[in-house]
């Protein structure tokens, strides 16, 4: 979802959100005319969309309901946007994700299953640690990203994107229905539990009070079972999407509720939607998949070569590595980096122009920054003009602007590492 322009509505209504011109999110229609025949589109819409565990107490707290990725999830609340933005960089905000697709990949061929699918090394890990990964197309593009966990109760835990949720369950099937065909043993199990992301500085503290474990143990990319203010059979992996500490609690979905009202009852916790984390993560410098990462897209252009794991590269062995480790060595025609600029904001689609005029690429994310009182973005430039610090230009509103290839992330992380 973009903050900065509209990518998320309530469907075929045409309602949805746009930035203003002082940052905030401000709901759109077609005007008086086709107001009541756009509710009634929208109520309609609203029926046939997913709804998480949430769905309710989201309406229940104030949560503004739009469509994202066939699901009706929460962009803000009654605090602002940027209010809610700089709660979590400053104290500790509630995200739901159960929209998420989690997944358990289990048997004694579960590893080599699973990097049969993806770049990392996923042998390598230790009990209950995690890392970032890419299922790739044969082609090299990037298929989704995803957090695989070598769990120590002897299967892998597997979260991946919810607009890709089920491109991705077809993709694994087929892949078991071949390991399964060769006599390997392997089985998958598609989880039916919530997904809550607890994100900022003040996490630690406040998910202390409701664990008997010591949280200080748990790193970032690292995942335990524990009983969570009462509430059994809890997951909890260090990780998040904000370039903050936190955690992702998988929880049952009849607890779900319960655990969450637990958690705002310290007065360090709100709750936080999808505009909020969609411009956390931009801060942050994390893809979002469908407008920075895509099936055209292989990870070295996506500057994500990090993700495949040095054993991997060396026995090229997972798929599109005929395309991706020549690449590596060879660079690629275009790469992707951070831009920041001042001026109106910077949107998805924006062309990225030389000194000179010319295009050179185009913005894949960009919004306001909340942090930096600046704009920021990312996307796509020709390999020549990907070195931090050199100055282009973006058209916005058809004028040139000038703009600044930037480090990422723009927003220094905090993440947990003991």
């Amino acid at each position: 979802m973009m903050w900065a322009r509209l990518t998320v509505g309530a469907g075929a209504s045409g309602l949805g959100l746009r930035a203003a011109g002082d940052g905030l999110l401000r709901f759109v229609g077609a005007g008086c005319a086709g107001r009541r025949q756009q509710q009634s589109r929208a109520a309609s819409t609203e029926t046939a969309l997913k709804k998480t565990p949430l769905f309710d107490f989201h309406r229940g707290q104030g949560g503004k309901m739009v469509e994202f990725a066939g699901w009706s999830m929460p962009v803000q609340y009654k605090d602002s946007h940027i209010a809610s933005h700089m709660h979590t960089r400053e104290h500790c905000s509630i995200f739901d994700v159960s929209h998420m697709l989690q997944t358990n990949v289990h048997g004694k061929d579960g590893v080599k299953f699973m990097e049969s699918l993806v770049v990392a090394d996923i042998a390598e890990l230790k009990d209950n640690q995690g890392t970032l990964t890419l299922f790739t197309n044969e082609k090299g593009g990037i298929i989704d990203d995803l957090i695989v966990t070598k769990t120590d109760q002897g299967y892998l835990y597997v979260v991946s994107n919810a607009g890709c949720a089920d491109k991705d369950s077809v993709h694994m099937k087929a892949r078991l229905a071949e390991f399964k065909y060769a006599g390997s043993d392997v089985d998958l199990e598609f989880l039916d539990c919530a997904l809550i992301a607890v994100q900022g500085p003040t996490m630690s503290q406040v998910l202390q009070a409701g664990l008997k474990e010591d949280l200080s143990k748990l790193t970032f990319m690292t995942s335990a079972l524990a009983t969570v203010f009462g509430v059994p059979d809890c997951r909890l992996t260090r990780c998040g999407y904000t370039g903050e500490d936190g955690v992702e609690i998988s929880v049952p979905e009849s607890r779900v509720v319960e655990l969450t009202e637990k958690l705002l009852t310290n007065s360090e916790v709100k709750l936080a939607g999808l505009g909020a984390r969609d411009s956390l993560r931009l801060e942050a410098g994390l893809c979002l998949y469908g407008n920075d990462i895509d099936e055209t897209t292989t990870p070295v252009e996506a500057t994500l070569v990090w993700t495949i794991g040095k054993r991997r590269r060396q026995a090229k062995d997972f798929p599109g590595a005929d395309i991706i480790i020549p690449q590596i060595k060879a660079k690629t025609a275009r790469k992707r980096v951070g831009l920041v600029s001042t001026g109106p904001p910077v949107r998805q689609h924006t062309p990225i122009l030389s000194p000179d005029g010319k295009v050179i690429g185009e913005v894949t994310s960009g919004c306001p920054s909340p942090c930096l009182k600046k704009n920021i973005a990312m996307g796509y430039v020709d390999a020549a003009f990907a070195k931090n610090g050199t100055a282009i230009q973006v058209e916005v509103r058809k004028k040139a602007v000038p703009a600044t290839v930037s480090k990422m992330p723009f927003v220094p992380t905090k993440y947990y590492t003991g």
